[in-house]
């Protein structure tokens, strides 16, 4: 089942829930979570989101965001933040089998 198209509302605050992928949790260890924030500040300066409040967990994130009448802030700020955190995790997983691969 698809989901449902998104009604675009200016001006309203949002409280936004972003799971990661296949619900894993590739936010478990700290160093992980504290390479999501550079990223959704840099998403903020970029797109101009206006963020209130935010909170990182293990497989998911919560932001409480203002929509400022940006069709496109929230799309594109959570779009550069998942996937410049996807990339650095993957990265730094495949260096990590190398790793155990050469050791081995």
């Amino acid at each position: 089942m698809g989901r449902a198209k998104r009604h675009h509302i200016p001006g309203y605050i949002w409280h936004i829930t972003h799971r990661c992928h296949k619900r894993e949790f590739p936010l478990k260890f700290s160093k992980d979570r504290h390479r999501y924030l550079p990223r959704l500040y840099q998403a903020r300066k970029r797109y101009g989101l206006m963020m209130l409040n935010y909170m990182v967990t293990s497989n998911h994130v919560h932001l409480l965001v203002v929509d400022d009448g940006d069709r496109d802030a929230i799309p594109n700020s959570m779009q550069l933040t998942a996937g410049r955190t996807g990339q650095k995790y993957n990265q730094r997983k495949e260096k990590l089998l190398d790793f155990i691969k050469t050791t081995c």
